[in-house]
Formats: C-alpha cells, sequence, structure tokens
C-alpha cells in the first residue's frame, strides 16, 4: 500500500508562484509514474504533468515552460513548481502513482486558488 500526502497548496495573484509537494509512504516502486492532476470546479481532473523514476517528465500544453515536476527517489517525494499562475489555474491539484497492473493511487488533494 502507498499513502500520498499533498501540502503546499493555497491563495496566490496572477504571476505568482507556488510549489507543491507530495510525500509517499509505503514501497514506491522504480516502475511507478508519479505525477499531478488538478480538477478545476466544474470540470474533470485532467493530467498536469508525470514523472518516471528515471526522471522522464511529460507536461500537459498548458503548463509547459511555467511549471516543473521534479522527483527524489531516495525520500518518495514529488513535487511541482507553478510559476506565472493564472487563473484558470484555479483547482484542486491531486498527487498520483500509476503502478503496472493496479489501481492508481491518490492523494486528499490541495486547492490551489489564482487571483486576477
Amino acid at each position: 500500500q502507498v499513502q500520498l500526502v499533498e501540502s503546499g497548496g493555497g491563495l496566490v495573484q496572477a504571476g505568482g508562484s507556488l510549489r507543491l509537494s507530495c510525500a509517499a509512504s509505503g514501497e514506491v516502486f522504480s516502475t511507478d509514474v508519479m505525477g499531478w492532476y488538478r480538477q478545476p470546479p466544474g470540470n474533470q481532473r485532467e493530467l498536469v504533468a508525470s514523472i518516471t523514476f528515471a526522471g522522464r517528465t511529460y507536461y500537459a500544453d498548458s503548463v509547459k515552460g511555467r511549471f516543473a515536476i521534479s522527483r527524489d527517489n531516495a525520500k518518495n517525494t514529488m513535487s511541482l513548481q507553478m510559476n506565472s499562475l493564472q487563473p484558470e489555474d484555479t483547482a484542486v491539484y491531486y498527487c498520483n502513482l500509476n503502478r503496472f497492473m493496479r489501481e492508481p493511487y491518490w492523494g486528499q488533494g490541495t486547492q490551489v486558488t489564482v487571483s486576477s
């Protein structure tokens, strides 16, 4: 079993920055892919960025050049540095861990609100 705990959300003005962190307890495998999803109000959950154990990253087009995902395999942690935040980035952000042949693990979510 893996438990994911996010931290770092909050309220920020447009153009500002926030850093989200996710700590995983339990065993994390080298084949696990970790990522950040978000769910804006009234919308479906969407993938923001993901990172493999080896550090290969993926970003949604909407955040490319503004967000940076990182992972510390020794500490089982993952972060999302969010810069140049815009009101459309307002959402609940979820930490995610995808494991082969298993249902994904999710954190409880952290609210990010960007005011204009």
